[in-house]
């Protein structure tokens, strides 16, 4: 296997790993970061897909004791069966427009316009979302949301299929429009992001079977070790940091990202058509 390939797969989970639970679109970063990097055609966004599981992982290994507290106390715990039944209902929207439309989307909806429009819009919802009164919460923890709720923020989950708004921001942002606690609608992300991107990687995987070989065995491998570490990471710092910070400094990122976006397009450095 080429060292050199090996490395930009090392980039490219690295780029995954801390873009992915950012609302900041890993999908536009990802584009970006293979165009530089010459990695790119269709292999490569089998790849960008496959690597969210080792993004995936990070989140499981983080939130293990929930996780394992949860399965444990199924059978007996009201709390537990909920917050099963709102992942399940949160996950299901996606799961029926990616099935219906999402061909679609990638056909018509990945230009440079509707990249850099809606990385720039959702700098101003998350501006708009952080300035709400305090008053306007009324679910501080995600084991209090109902799936009512879930229901919402899978909807709003559903926003992501549209290039550049990014999964995490849609589901943390549309929450917090929603009701929840900035850290409430942060775990749910994280929570409903484990059966999302996991089926996404698989389904992906699976379709795709015919571009791949046991020659790209070593290439994916390194992508997903890089993505799961660098999530980690990312993960960590960011559960830190909404205790004490809001997602300002995220919105002013995505309006400097919709302008660097507009500039490479229209320069022709990066080919943000069919990506």
């Amino acid at each position: 296997m080429d060292i050199v390939l090996l490395l930009k797969a090392a980039i490219m989970g690295v780029v995954e790993g801390l873009t992915e639970f950012l609302p900041i679109s890993s999908t536009g970063h990802l584009i970006l970061a293979g165009a530089l990097l010459g990695f790119e055609g269709e292999k490569a966004k089998v790849f960008d897909i496959a690597i969210q599981t080792g993004a995936i992982f990070a989140v499981i290994l983080v939130y293990w004791q929930k996780i394992r507290s949860t399965m444990v106390d199924l059978p007996t715990s009201a709390n537990a069966r909920r917050l099963v039944l709102n992942v399940v209902i949160g996950f299901l929207p996606a799961v029926v427009l990616a099935l219906a439309f999402g061909k679609l989307i990638q056909l018509h909806l990945f230009t440079p316009m509707v990249v850099a429009t809606t990385f720039i819009l959702g700098g101003f919802v998350i501006l708009w979302a952080e300035r709400r009164p305090a008053t306007s919460i009324r679910v501080q923890s995600v084991d209090d949301m109902t799936p009512m709720d879930a229901l919402k923020v899978g909807l709003a989950q559903c926003l992501a299929m549209v290039p550049g708004t990014s999964r995490s921001g849609a589901t943390i942002i549309g929450g917090m429009l929603l009701g929840l606690s900035r850290k409430a609608a942060t775990d749910f992300s994280f929570f409903l992001a484990i059966p999302t991107l996991i089926g996404a990687g698989v389904y992906s995987l699976f379709k795709e079977r015919h571009l791949l070989s046991m020659a790209d065995i070593p290439l994916f491998v390194v992508g997903l070790v890089f993505s799961f570490i660098s999530a980690w990471l990312c993960v960590r710092w960011l559960l830190r940091y909404i205790s004490s910070h809001s997602f300002v400094p995220f919105a002013w990122y995505r309006i400097a990202f919709g302008i660097v976006v507009l500039i490479t397009a229209w320069s022709g450095v990066i080919a943000w058509h069919g990506a």
